[in-house]
Protein backbone atom coordinates (compact mmCIF):
# COMPACT_ATOMS: atom_id res chain seq x y z
CA UNK A 1 0.00 0.00 0.00
CA UNK A 2 1.50 3.34 -1.08
CA UNK A 3 1.66 6.36 1.61
CA UNK A 4 -0.35 9.26 0.92
CA UNK A 5 2.16 11.80 0.16
CA UNK A 6 2.21 15.32 2.32
CA UNK A 7 0.34 18.21 0.60
CA UNK A 8 2.51 20.25 -1.62
CA UNK A 9 0.71 23.68 0.46
CA UNK A 10 2.53 21.94 3.82
CA UNK A 11 5.14 23.53 5.34
CA UNK A 12 8.48 21.64 4.65
CA UNK A 13 10.20 20.45 7.82
CA UNK A 14 14.14 20.92 8.26
CA UNK A 15 15.54 17.52 6.60
CA UNK A 16 16.26 15.54 9.80
CA UNK A 17 12.66 15.95 10.97
CA UNK A 18 11.47 14.56 7.66
CA UNK A 19 13.17 11.30 7.74
CA UNK A 20 12.02 11.01 11.26
CA UNK A 21 8.01 12.00 10.31
CA UNK A 22 8.60 9.19 7.36
CA UNK A 23 9.78 6.80 10.03
CA UNK A 24 7.05 7.30 12.57
CA UNK A 25 4.58 7.45 9.62
CA UNK A 26 6.02 3.97 8.38
CA UNK A 27 6.30 2.56 12.14
CA UNK A 28 2.58 3.36 12.78
CA UNK A 29 1.21 1.92 9.65
CA UNK A 30 3.03 -1.41 10.51
CA UNK A 31 1.81 -1.26 14.07
CA UNK A 32 -1.64 -0.73 12.66
CA UNK A 33 -1.29 -3.84 10.55
CA UNK A 34 -1.32 -1.44 6.76
CA UNK A 35 1.62 -3.44 6.45
CA UNK A 36 1.80 -6.83 8.17
CA UNK A 37 4.28 -9.10 9.47
CA UNK A 38 6.61 -10.37 6.92
CA UNK A 39 5.14 -8.29 4.17
CA UNK A 40 7.40 -6.41 1.37
CA UNK A 41 7.38 -2.63 2.17
CA UNK A 42 6.72 -0.99 -1.48
CA UNK A 43 10.25 -0.51 -3.75
CA UNK A 44 12.39 2.62 -2.33
CA UNK A 45 11.71 4.56 -5.20
CA UNK A 46 8.12 4.30 -4.88
CA UNK A 47 8.36 5.27 -1.56
CA UNK A 48 10.48 8.26 -1.54
CA UNK A 49 8.34 9.47 -4.71
CA UNK A 50 4.77 9.02 -2.25
CA UNK A 51 6.94 11.24 0.77
CA UNK A 52 8.21 13.91 -2.03
CA UNK A 53 11.73 12.82 -0.45
CA UNK A 54 15.05 11.87 -2.13
CA UNK A 55 15.93 8.36 -1.68
CA UNK A 56 18.81 9.33 0.93
CA UNK A 57 16.48 10.73 3.06
CA UNK A 58 14.36 7.58 2.52
CA UNK A 59 16.83 5.64 3.29
CA UNK A 60 17.46 7.77 6.72
CA UNK A 61 13.92 6.91 7.76
CA UNK A 62 14.65 2.52 6.74
CA UNK A 63 17.52 2.79 8.76
CA UNK A 64 15.88 4.17 11.65
CA UNK A 65 12.95 1.74 11.30
CA UNK A 66 15.66 -1.23 11.11
CA UNK A 67 17.53 0.02 14.01
CA UNK A 68 13.96 0.02 16.12
CA UNK A 69 13.79 -3.59 14.82
CA UNK A 70 10.27 -3.59 12.63
CA UNK A 71 11.94 -3.68 9.28
CA UNK A 72 14.00 -6.43 8.33
CA UNK A 73 16.08 -5.38 4.62
CA UNK A 74 17.03 -7.83 2.37
CA UNK A 75 19.77 -7.06 -0.36
CA UNK A 76 18.58 -7.94 -3.86
CA UNK A 77 15.06 -8.51 -2.01
CA UNK A 78 13.61 -5.73 -0.35
CA UNK A 79 12.24 -4.24 2.55
CA UNK A 80 10.23 -6.49 4.46
CA UNK A 81 7.96 -6.18 8.25
CA UNK A 82 9.96 -7.92 10.55
CA UNK A 83 8.26 -10.67 12.28
CA UNK A 84 6.88 -10.37 15.86
CA UNK A 85 10.22 -11.95 18.34
CA UNK A 86 8.87 -13.98 21.51
CA UNK A 87 10.98 -13.63 24.67
CA UNK A 88 12.47 -16.84 26.18
CA UNK A 89 12.51 -16.51 30.08
CA UNK A 90 14.86 -18.16 31.36
CA UNK A 91 14.20 -17.01 35.17
CA UNK A 92 10.88 -18.99 35.39
CA UNK A 93 10.02 -22.77 35.52
CA UNK A 94 6.75 -22.98 33.77
CA UNK A 95 5.92 -24.64 30.67
CA UNK A 96 7.05 -22.47 27.31
CA UNK A 97 3.27 -21.58 26.04
CA UNK A 98 2.59 -20.63 29.65
CA UNK A 99 5.41 -17.99 29.52
CA UNK A 100 4.38 -16.89 26.27
CA UNK A 101 0.78 -16.24 27.10
CA UNK A 102 2.29 -14.09 30.08
CA UNK A 103 3.71 -11.94 27.76
CA UNK A 104 0.40 -11.35 25.74
CA UNK A 105 1.25 -13.54 22.99
CA UNK A 106 -1.72 -15.71 21.52
CA UNK A 107 -0.20 -19.35 20.93
CA UNK A 108 -1.65 -22.40 19.46
CA UNK A 109 -0.54 -25.73 20.42
CA UNK A 110 -1.17 -28.86 17.70
CA UNK A 111 -0.12 -32.31 19.08
CA UNK A 112 1.25 -33.45 15.95
CA UNK A 113 1.79 -37.29 17.55
CA UNK A 114 1.14 -38.56 21.32
CA UNK A 115 2.28 -42.65 21.80
CA UNK A 116 3.69 -44.81 24.24
CA UNK A 117 7.11 -46.41 23.14
CA UNK A 118 10.22 -47.43 24.10
CA UNK A 119 12.56 -44.69 24.92
CA UNK A 120 16.16 -43.88 22.89
CA UNK A 121 19.17 -45.02 25.17
CA UNK A 122 19.50 -41.37 25.32
CA UNK A 123 16.35 -40.39 26.79
CA UNK A 124 16.36 -43.31 29.66
CA UNK A 125 19.76 -41.79 30.85
CA UNK A 126 18.23 -38.55 30.75
CA UNK A 127 14.98 -39.50 32.69
CA UNK A 128 16.85 -41.89 34.81
CA UNK A 129 15.31 -45.23 33.97
CA UNK A 130 16.28 -48.68 32.91
CA UNK A 131 16.95 -48.81 29.00
CA UNK A 132 14.02 -50.37 27.32
CA UNK A 133 11.46 -49.07 29.58
CA UNK A 134 8.69 -47.22 27.62
CA UNK A 135 7.75 -43.31 27.91
CA UNK A 136 5.28 -40.86 26.19
CA UNK A 137 6.38 -39.76 23.04
CA UNK A 138 4.51 -35.84 22.68
CA UNK A 139 5.42 -34.16 19.50
CA UNK A 140 3.80 -30.77 19.35
CA UNK A 141 4.04 -27.28 17.34
CA UNK A 142 3.73 -23.81 18.67
CA UNK A 143 2.06 -21.09 16.06
CA UNK A 144 2.47 -17.65 16.67
CA UNK A 145 1.96 -14.49 15.33
CA UNK A 146 0.09 -16.90 12.44
CA UNK A 147 3.71 -18.97 11.70
CA UNK A 148 4.57 -21.78 13.20
CA UNK A 149 7.55 -21.05 15.01
CA UNK A 150 8.53 -23.91 17.44
CA UNK A 151 8.81 -27.48 17.20
CA UNK A 152 8.76 -29.60 20.59
CA UNK A 153 9.15 -33.31 21.60
CA UNK A 154 8.93 -34.26 25.02
CA UNK A 155 9.07 -37.84 26.72
CA UNK A 156 7.39 -38.87 30.03
CA UNK A 157 8.38 -41.37 31.89
CA UNK A 158 5.80 -44.13 33.76
CA UNK A 159 3.67 -44.28 35.45
CA UNK A 160 2.77 -40.32 34.79
CA UNK A 161 2.45 -41.18 31.30
CA UNK A 162 -0.44 -43.05 31.78
CA UNK A 163 -1.93 -40.50 33.85
CA UNK A 164 -1.65 -37.74 31.25
CA UNK A 165 -1.68 -39.78 27.55
CA UNK A 166 -5.78 -38.53 27.26
CA UNK A 167 -4.97 -34.68 28.32
CA UNK A 168 -5.96 -32.36 25.66
CA UNK A 169 -2.87 -31.22 25.69
CA UNK A 170 -3.92 -28.89 22.72
CA UNK A 171 -5.16 -26.80 25.27
CA UNK A 172 -3.47 -27.54 28.38
CA UNK A 173 0.03 -27.28 28.80
CA UNK A 174 2.29 -30.55 30.01
CA UNK A 175 3.00 -29.21 33.34
CA UNK A 176 -0.63 -28.16 33.60
CA UNK A 177 -1.70 -31.93 33.13
CA UNK A 178 1.16 -33.23 35.12
CA UNK A 179 -0.26 -30.78 37.92
CA UNK A 180 -3.80 -32.47 37.65
CA UNK A 181 -1.83 -35.95 37.87
CA UNK A 182 -0.72 -35.43 40.78
CA UNK A 183 2.81 -34.27 40.11
CA UNK A 184 4.42 -31.77 41.00
CA UNK A 185 7.36 -29.96 38.73
CA UNK A 186 10.27 -28.54 41.25
CA UNK A 187 12.87 -27.31 38.91
CA UNK A 188 14.56 -28.37 35.78
CA UNK A 189 18.14 -28.23 33.91
CA UNK A 190 18.04 -26.49 30.68
CA UNK A 191 20.79 -25.36 28.02
CA UNK A 192 19.63 -23.62 24.79
CA UNK A 193 22.58 -23.64 21.70
CA UNK A 194 22.15 -21.94 18.28
CA UNK A 195 21.82 -24.58 15.58
CA UNK A 196 20.26 -25.00 12.14
CA UNK A 197 17.05 -26.64 11.11
CA UNK A 198 17.02 -30.38 10.10
CA UNK A 199 15.22 -31.23 7.43
CA UNK A 200 13.00 -33.48 9.62
CA UNK A 201 11.66 -30.31 11.49
CA UNK A 202 11.83 -28.04 8.51
CA UNK A 203 9.00 -29.38 7.28
CA UNK A 204 7.00 -28.43 10.15
CA UNK A 205 8.08 -24.93 10.74
CA UNK A 206 8.43 -24.51 7.15
CA UNK A 207 10.84 -23.19 6.77
CA UNK A 208 14.37 -24.23 4.73
CA UNK A 209 16.67 -26.92 5.94
CA UNK A 210 19.57 -24.46 7.31
CA UNK A 211 18.05 -21.79 8.73
CA UNK A 212 19.05 -20.96 11.92
CA UNK A 213 17.37 -21.93 15.06
CA UNK A 214 17.45 -22.36 18.57
CA UNK A 215 17.61 -25.87 20.25
CA UNK A 216 16.42 -25.89 23.93
CA UNK A 217 17.17 -29.22 26.04
CA UNK A 218 15.62 -29.54 29.19
CA UNK A 219 14.77 -32.10 32.33
CA UNK A 220 12.08 -31.42 34.76
CA UNK A 221 12.44 -33.06 38.23
CA UNK A 222 9.57 -33.77 40.52
CA UNK A 223 10.06 -32.38 44.76
CA UNK A 224 12.00 -35.72 45.10
CA UNK A 225 14.58 -35.18 42.69
CA UNK A 226 13.25 -37.82 40.27
CA UNK A 227 13.16 -37.07 36.12
CA UNK A 228 9.89 -36.23 35.34
CA UNK A 229 10.05 -34.81 31.61
CA UNK A 230 12.60 -35.11 28.77
CA UNK A 231 12.46 -32.01 26.27
CA UNK A 232 13.76 -31.04 22.92
CA UNK A 233 12.52 -27.35 21.83
CA UNK A 234 13.38 -26.41 18.19
CA UNK A 235 13.10 -22.40 17.92
CA UNK A 236 13.01 -20.45 14.84
CA UNK A 237 16.05 -17.43 15.43
CA UNK A 238 13.74 -15.28 13.77
CA UNK A 239 11.32 -15.31 16.03
CA UNK A 240 13.03 -15.53 19.29
CA UNK A 241 15.38 -13.88 21.65
CA UNK A 242 16.58 -14.79 25.08
CA UNK A 243 16.39 -12.64 27.94
CA UNK A 244 16.77 -12.90 31.53
CA UNK A 245 17.05 -10.32 34.79
CA UNK A 246 20.47 -10.79 36.52
CA UNK A 247 20.49 -10.22 40.13
CA UNK A 248 23.08 -11.18 42.89
CA UNK A 249 21.16 -13.88 44.46
CA UNK A 250 18.96 -16.01 42.20
CA UNK A 251 19.10 -17.12 38.14
CA UNK A 252 22.52 -18.96 38.03
CA UNK A 253 23.94 -18.92 34.06
CA UNK A 254 26.99 -21.09 32.95
CA UNK A 255 28.78 -20.49 29.97
CA UNK A 256 30.14 -23.52 27.90
CA UNK A 257 31.31 -24.56 24.95
CA UNK A 258 28.56 -25.55 22.15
Amino acid sequence: MTPTPVPSSAPSPAPGARYRSIAADLAAKIRAGVYTAGEALPPQRELSAAYGVTLMTLRQALRQLSDDGLIVQRPGRGTFVAPPHLAYQLGALQSLADDLKKQGHDVRTTVLSRAVRRAPAGIATQLRVPAGDTALRLERLREFGGRPAIHQVSWVRQPHADRIREHDLDAVPLYGALADAGVAVARATESIRPDTLTAAVARHLREPEGSPVFVSDRVTYTLDGAAVVADRATILGSMMEIRTERAATGLSLNWGAA
